[in-house]
């Protein structure tokens, strides 16, 4: 039988996207989606849930919607058919929202809450060498895995870091913004692609121009953005950025395989200087409920520099095994493991998302 969360904050009849909104805070829940022929649903440790509320139809979908964006997102979303975009609500939330269409030219939407509230290392219990690998100078720090892992949140935890700890301008460039930070020591400046500049490589390039001593690209999407970003890393600036990537192998392989030809290998020579970390992550539901994270944590020294250059990157993940406790690196099964031992995730969950399934078995005892 299917489980549906019953909705308590307004009549039927008043039930509006404020309303909907709300439900999401209420339940401590990540995401409300609106699909036509489906009612209202919010998605609670990784699993969606619906509301107990009347199917939806396109149009009352676009009733609702359209009156959370501006005229200028209305016309891209005609034009393009889907569109971005983040939106603070009073007394209620900040959300970062996703218009598009489906069969039938239906409008559907996609909401994701934004913690108000910028979390801490140590309120994310991140591990140490995190603390470590923020005060450098330069180079290039990747958060990866799928969508909904957590990602934009580790980043604002290591920024937050740096906002408390040194005086830095630093630059966001996100498509939406996510989380805002208030200037304590550093000093932000938060750009909006499609808002505040057309595109992440034309804001990577124009930021050389703005003192920025860190960077922060939402999406490293596509050739352009990437080269920007190594440049970047190269030439005295800590870049961070993000990848949908599994582990620090396929994150490199996807970066190296962007690129055509003679390229690749001035590129390999790039990363293999200017890459600190690849901080690979997955969100796991947690046994009694809510979830926890697995975090696979590569840090760029001179073995796996050189392993880099010279496309060995098959012997990467052996290397980040060696004198774990002082190089700071795990690997993810060594983080699925801890976290079956302790008792926080089943084992059936861990083995879901394993990229080693067969190694996660013998040690975890399967």
């Amino acid at each position: 039988m299917q489980t549906t969360v019953e909705q308590s904050n307004a009549p039927l009849q008043e039930m509006d996207i404020h309303t909907l909104l709300k439900n999401v805070v209420v339940h401590g829940a990540s995401d409300l989606h609106l699909v036509s022929r489906s009612e209202p649903q919010i998605r609670i440790d990784g699993k969606l849930v619906p509301l107990n509320l009347p199917v939806l139809d396109g149009k009352k979908i676009e009733e609702m919607c359209y009156a959370l964006i501006t005229d200028k997102q209305k016309k891209h979303l005609e034009e393009e058919k889907e569109v971005d975009f983040a939106i603070a609500l009073p007394n209620v939330g900040r959300f970062r929202g996703n218009y598009y269409y489906t069969l039938g030219g239906e409008l559907a939407a996609a909401f994701r809450i934004i913690p108000t509230k910028i979390p801490s290392l140590d309120d994310l219990n991140s591990p140490p060498v995190f603390k470590e690998i923020v005060k450098r100078e330069k180079g290039l720090i990747l958060v990866t895995g799928p969508t909904g892992s957590g990602k934009s949140t580790t980043l604002s935890a290591l920024l937050n870091e740096i906002n408390i700890t040194e005086r830095k301008h630093i630059i966001t460039v996100e498509d939406p913004v996510e989380f805002i930070h208030e200037n304590k020591k550093s000093l932000f400046s938060h750009r909006n692609v499609g808002e505040d500049t057309k595109s992440f490589a034309t804001a990577l390039k124009f930021a050389m121009r703005e003192d920025p001593d860190i960077i922060l690209i939402g999406e490293m999407r596509d050739k352009e953005t990437i080269e920007a970003a190594l440049t970047a890393a190269e030439t005295g600036h800590l870049v961070f950025g993000t990848l949908h990537t599994n582990s620090a192998v396929q994150t490199l392989n996807r970066i190296i395989d962007t690129f055509e030809g003679s390229e690749q290998q001035q590129v390999t020579n790039m990363l293999s200087i200017s890459l600190t970390a690849v901080i690979s992550q997955m969100l796991l539901p947690k046994i009694g409920g809510g979830r926890v994270v697995a975090q696979e944590i590569m840090i760029n020294n001179h073995a796996i520099g050189n392993l880099i250059r010279e496309k060995k990157l098959h012997q990467v993940y052996s290397q980040m095994q060696l004198n774990q406790q002082h190089t700071g690196m795990i690997t993810q099964t060594q983080s699925l493991e801890a976290l079956v031992k302790k008792n926080l995730v089943k084992k059936e969950d861990a083995l879901r998302i394993s990229t080693q399934p067969e190694e996660l078995k013998t040690r975890i005892g399967l």
